[in-house]
């Protein structure tokens, strides 16, 4: 890897977006095709909100297998981190757009809800569990808030849709191409990729393809990989055209060790879960049994089979060896097991000369296990610990549609969404063989558990509806409408325990939207509008208001308020041949702010403490530019501002304070966000370089706790020898950055250090050989 090490550095001078032969270039959705002519990053021509587009050309310059939010990433607002080079870890996969969460966000892949994309999903699955990122033809953020179309309850931010590409787009050069990358880079990272599509680009056509990624951890020991296979066809039938998308997803890692601030200054960047030494982890594990009992149960369960987690602690006279502190600071192992399988059938056709429909049906399975190896709860053998798993399968099933029809200078649009999902959710208890050795793996599902700590059915029925109408006065563009919906969320105990069970719902059948765009001159043109929105309860026992006990719960059912926002956004947009950018300001009103506060370490499972904070105002300026320089060099660079404070210090019922954060900034909010990229491509050679600035991110919400700005750089240097074969070397982290990559991994405190953060990958670099026919 020095050669590539050598090549890269040696191309800080060169950047570029190359369109390999095989990869798609489609076509603009909502946007001025003129205005954008070639460009790699559109920016919403014509539209009444801030949007922005990456096309299929700007991903695939990334590492392949990378997750195509790691693109966003440069555009303005947006603050996405993860632990892993690639963007795919889950459990540290975070995305932020103007201060709003992830869990407050709308994603959609070609339509269909993802949900809110968070590890252990209830209600979705993360887009790269979805779709192979060489098979996106593009991703579309908008940072205020997305089209009142979108099919998602809890945006009260913007959204992030991601749309597959056309068969289309892989048969320019016949009626059969294919496609295939292998890749090879650092601790020991292997990706294969094919891709096999025919058909005739107006007919009947198609493709199919099969991906395999596997990576080593960079620090501790053991893999992550995924198998991934996708499947599109496309058949017009005179004017309808129908469509159909099968994907499946087999994915397998093991975790990180989740750490503190004192962790790092203590045991360094390094350090890590135990695993493949068991017998330290015996150690640790044996120490905490030995010394701190957990009260009233002392790790043996209750004649009902469940456990005591009160978390109470004995303190003892013995330490640990080392700079370790406690049992929390190295677990034996952790890992994250998921399969998904999710298939789509859409139908669009014109009705009469100036209406059109379109109608699309889902369906998504899902089967995944977190697994835990803890110290709190021994094993009944006489092992001090077991594994501890919280286990996952979803049942979804929706629709959604809308008819457009045009009326002289206005277009209307009433569409409407439905789904039922079912989720199962349970926290199991594994025995251990013996204590010299484990008997399992984390990279398998385990089988016979010795105790159910929890079981839950969740059923969630969405109904939702929208209606627009966009009026063009030639100049001038008015955008109207509204959406409602209702949520109902109900949790039935298969195995009870401290968490509730009952039906809550969240209804909201009125949230407004206006925009205008209007048009200067040829090359400009200003924008604005006011989006409100409501977010629905989360329904699983790990997060929303499911997440405390029985008591609390009914407390709060009749009355609780579902978090909602305004939000108004004035713009301007500029785009010439050479020149092609905006500029943007945005105000957001956040009332009803819900949090769950973790109590105790992630691993003991305590129920959450739901807390309303109050109201948050947010206030910011953003700013994006694409520059051509001739010669083959282009530059971008985006900047964005976010002042987002809690306008209300946390208070119980009685009035006590609980926590004096008015005034603070929202956690994992970053004042500052800048994105620079130098880029070149010139016969066939081709490169990038790409600096990421963020800012100081607390992670208490007295702002306490936080962890540095940092800048990270990455690079991409290739070239086309033919049109159907490529080489590409990637570097991610080019200088070796030490840093904290994801802030929250086990939720945000009140006040003080916590175990929630990440660390960053090091320098990595990887090699790309791209053919196809």
């Amino acid at each position: 890897m020095r050669i590539a090490t050598i090549l890269l550095m040696a191309s800080t001078a060169m950047a570029a977006m190359p369109a390999f032969a095989q990869e798609p270039a489609p076509a603009p959705s909502s946007t001025d095709a003129a205005a954008e002519g070639a460009n790699i990053i559109v920016f919403g021509r014509g539209e009444t909100r801030q949007v922005q587009e990456i096309k299929a050309q700007d991903i695939v310059t990334l590492t392949p297998g990378t997750n195509a939010l790691k693109a966003i990433e440069k555009l303005p607002s947006v603050n996405f981190q993860s632990a892993d080079p690639f963007g795919n870890y889950e459990w540290s996969q975070r995305v932020t757009i103007r201060s709003f969460n992830q869990s407050q966000l709308g994603f959609n892949f070609d339509g269909i809800p993802l949900g809110d994309m968070s590890y252990g999903n209830h209600n979705g699955l993360h887009i790269t569990r979805a779709i192979s990122s060489e098979n996106i033809g593009s991703v579309r953020v908008s940072q205020g808030a997305g089209s009142i179309g979108t099919q998602a309850t809890n945006a009260l931010g913007g959204t992030v849709e991601t749309f597959s590409a056309d068969p289309a787009d892989y048969l320019s050069g016949g009626a059969l191409s294919g496609q295939g990358n292998l890749t090879y880079g650092s601790d020991e990272t292997w990706r294969a990729f094919a891709r096999l599509a025919l058909g005739s680009r107006d007919g009947i056509r198609g493709y199919v393809s099969y991906g395999y990624g596997s990576t080593d951890k960079y620090k501790g020991q053991g893999t992550q990989d995924q198998h991934m296979g996708n499947a599109k066809v496309v058949i017009p039938v005179g004017d309808v055209t129908v469509d159909g998308w099968l994907s499946y997803s087999d994915r397998r890692e093991q975790d990180y060790q989740d750490m503190s601030m004192s962790m790092i200054q203590r045991l360094g960047w390094n350090w890590d879960n135990t695993y493949p030494d068991y017998a330290r982890a015996i150690d640790y594990a044996s120490r905490l049994n030995d010394v701190d009992r957990i009260s009233n149960s002392g790790g043996s369960p209750f004649p009902d089979g469940r456990y005591d987690y009160s978390g109470a602690l004995v303190a003892g006279g013995q330490v640990y060896p080392g700079n370790v502190t406690s049992a929390d600071d190295a677990y034996y192992d952790a890992s994250g097991l998921r399969k998904d399988w999710l298939g789509a059938i859409g139908v669009s056709a014109p009705l009469g000369e100036h209406a059109s429909f379109k109608l699309k049906g889902y369906y998504h399975n899902n089967k995944g296990m977190g697994l835990w190896a803890t110290p709190y709860v021994p094993s009944p053998n006489g092992v001090p610990m077991s594994v501890r798993t919280t286990e996952y399968q979803m049942d979804r099933i929706g629709v959604f549609g809308s008819v457009d029809f045009a009326l002289g200078i206005q277009n209307f649009t009433v569409g409407g969404w439905y789904e039922n999902n079912k989720f199962n959710q349970a926290r199991r208890f594994y025995a251990f063989a013996s204590r010299t050795e484990p008997g399992l793996s984390f990279r398998d599902y385990p089988k016979n558990p010795f105790a159910t700590q929890w079981e839950f059915d969740f059923t969630t029925d969405t109904i939702q509806y929208h209606v627009q109408d966009q009026i063009d006065f030639g100049m001038v563009k008015i955008n109207l409408g509204w959406k409602g919906f209702k949520v109902t969320n109900e949790a039935d105990a298969v195995v009870q325990a401290t968490f509730p069970q009952g039906r809550i719902k969240a209804e909201d059948w009125f949230q407004p939207h206006a925009g205008f765009a209007v048009e200067l001159s040829p090359e400009a043109e200003v924008f604005g509008g006011f989006t409100q929105a409501t977010r629905a309860f989360a329904s699983a026992t790990t997060t929303g208001p499911f997440s405390t006990n029985q008591t609390g719960f009914d407390a709060i059912k009749n009355n609780l308020k579902p978090e909602e926002s305004d939000t108004y956004e004035l713009g301007l947009r500029y785009n010439t041949p050479v020149f092609n950018g905006v500029i943007g300001a945005y105000l957001v009103n956040f009332r009803n702010r819900l949090l769950a506060v973790q109590v105790g370490s992630s691993i003991q499972g305590n129920p959450s403490a739901l807390q309303n904070v109050g109201n948050v105002r947010a206030v910011g300026v953003e700013a994006a530019g694409d520059l051509k320089l001739g010669g083959g060099f282009g530059l971008y660079a985006s900047y964005s501002y976010t002042d987002a404070t809690y306008r209300d210090d946390v208070v119980n019922g009685d009035g006590t304070l609980v926590a004096a954060i008015k005034g603070k900034t929202v956690v994992d909010s970053p004042k500052h966000i800048a994105r620079g990229e130098i880029n070149y491509e010139h016969e066939g050679a081709y490169g990038r370089i790409g600096v990421n600035y963020m800012s100081r991110r607390y992670y208490s919400y007295t702002n306490d706790a936080s962890v540095p700005g940092r800048v990270i750089v990455d690079a991409t240097v290739g070239y086309h020898f033919s049109p159907n074969l490529e080489l590409q070397l990637n570097a991610t982290n080019l200088l070796d950055k030490r840093y904290v990559g994801t802030i929250g991994s086990g939720g945000f405190g009140n006040s003080g250090d916590a175990q929630t953060l990440l660390v960053g990958a090091p320098s990595q670099f990887f090699v790309t050989l791209k053919a196809g026919f």
